[in-house]
């Protein structure tokens, strides 16, 4: 699973085009306009939500941007 590092001030995300939409960071993207990348507040997890398929876990290719600017770590799934 990949998240955010716990060291990263969220506003960050900002930066990169996320909307803070109080409990999570919102962001779609430039391909998919159904479907948006979820970063929770609380647990730092980035999801992928998709209303045509049932993948909620998102790829390094969908968070590259993150991924480049050191803000983001993979963890083991619990």
């Amino acid at each position: 699973m990949l998240k955010i590092k716990d060291d990263v001030n969220l506003e960050e995300l900002e930066s990169f085009g996320y909307e803070d939409l109080g409990v999570c960071y919102k962001y779609y993207g430039n391909s998919d306009i159904l479907g948006f990348i979820s970063i929770n507040k609380g647990t730092r997890e980035i999801k992928r939500i998709h209303p045509y398929s049932l993948r909620e876990e998102a790829n390094e290719d969908e968070v590259q941007d993150l991924i480049q600017a050191g803000l983001v770590e993979k963890v083991d799934d619990k």
